[in-house]
């Protein structure tokens, strides 16, 4: 049984691009901190981070089972979307997850948290938010593989969201400003619904 379970961990591994890889085994399985990882792997420690935590929720079949119905994932960004452009803090709440985890990479000249939990919680500030700045620029798109959200206003990207879905709900979200960060993320911005 030993041997099964190397050999199918090894079929997963293989299947993770190499800096996943490196990330998670020097993590997860030797403990070095992300700060030494990320030389070896010509990355932010933060996105080593994220390296790692793919490949760890890819590992232990979280992100075959949440990111297995793309379709799905494009149509609870749509709702995600019309609700946010509405202000429509109801249609927020539908689509998140009670206890969606909402972590931003920078605090904001306001003081906004670098965390926020609860949907309603993180509904009504996103709310304020698109009656303040113009959310027609913010488009569909596909982040790290994912459906997601990029803001690009007058063709300047601002901001990503990325979105991780379980049992049909958005559960967490990461809201990434960080120029460098901005620059690790695989994008592919997609304007007509039969392209996504």
């Amino acid at each position: 049984m030993a041997e099964a379970v190397g050999v199918a961990a090894l079929v997963i591994l293989d299947r993770l691009a190499p800096a996943e890889r490196l990330a998670f085994v020097l993590h997860d399985t030797f403990g070095l901190s992300f700060e030494e990882i990320a030389p070896i792997v010509g990355r932010s420690a933060i996105a080593t981070r994220q390296l790692a935590s793919r490949a760890r929720r890819r590992v232990q079949g979280a992100a075959s089972e949440a990111n297995a119905d793309l379709k799905r994932q494009r149509q609870l960004t749509d709702a995600f979307l019309t609700a946010l452009r509405g202000g429509d803090i109801e249609g927020l709440v539908a689509v998140l997850d009670p206890d969606v985890v909402v972590r931003l990479d920078q605090v904001t000249a306001s003081g906004t948290p670098r965390e926020i939990r609860g949907a309603r919680n993180w509904a009504k500030a996103a709310a304020a938010f698109s009656r303040s700045v113009g959310v027609h620029d913010i488009e569909p798109a596909l982040v790290d593989g994912s459906a997601g959200l990029v803001w690009a206003p007058r063709g300047k990207l601002r901001r990503v969201l990325r979105f991780t879905f379980a049992q049909d709900k958005i559960v967490e979200m990461d809201i990434i400003g960080d120029a460098p960060r901005l620059r690790d993320l695989d994008l592919a911005v997609f304007r007509d619904r039969s392209n996504f």
